[in-house]
């Protein structure tokens, strides 16, 4: 499969993305649980150049390949802390908004409301949002996995 698309993208895109990722590390959440947040939105969106610059991201940070490769079954791990275990809950909820789906309910967001304050919180929204923003639009371009940014 080739990419629809070759060119730059438009650098007043680019630069409100820079503005959105700066706003989400400002947040005071650890970067594993960013970096865990963008794996597993990336993995329910099928979205390859994401999974893999995610990866390559995460190790930078220090991730394991043991937790990296249990992302997609965090539920059935002993891999990840509660506070994570949150996180992604609150990712899946947040990313499968199908017709029909719960999305995010109110027991999903308490529980990790018990471990990330208010700010860490909106920065975790923020961050799921912005990863299912570059998963539809690498979808729509078919952007080949491959390249880190």
């Amino acid at each position: 499969m080739e990419a629809r698309t070759q060119g730059p993208a438009n650098f007043d895109v680019i630069t409100a993305v820079q503005h959105l990722n700066k706003a989400v590390h400002a947040g005071g959440v650890d970067p594993l649980v960013l970096e865990l947040v963008h794996l597993r939105a990336s993995q329910i969106n099928g979205c390859s150049p994401c999974v893999f610059a995610g990866v390559a991201s995460a190790k930078k940070h220090g991730e394991t390949d043991e937790r990296l490769h249990n992302v997609v079954t965090w539920r059935e791990t002993p891999f990840f802390t509660e506070a994570e275990r949150a996180a992604l809950a609150l990712t899946e909820a947040a990313t499968r908004i199908q017709d029909g789906a719960q999305g995010v309910t109110d027991e999903i967001w308490d529980a990790a409301a018990a471990h990330f304050d208010e700010k860490q919180m909106s920065a975790i929204v923020l961050n799921i949002a912005l990863t299912n923003f570059f998963n539809r639009i690498n979808r729509a371009t078919r952007e080949q996995a491959g390249k880190t940014w």
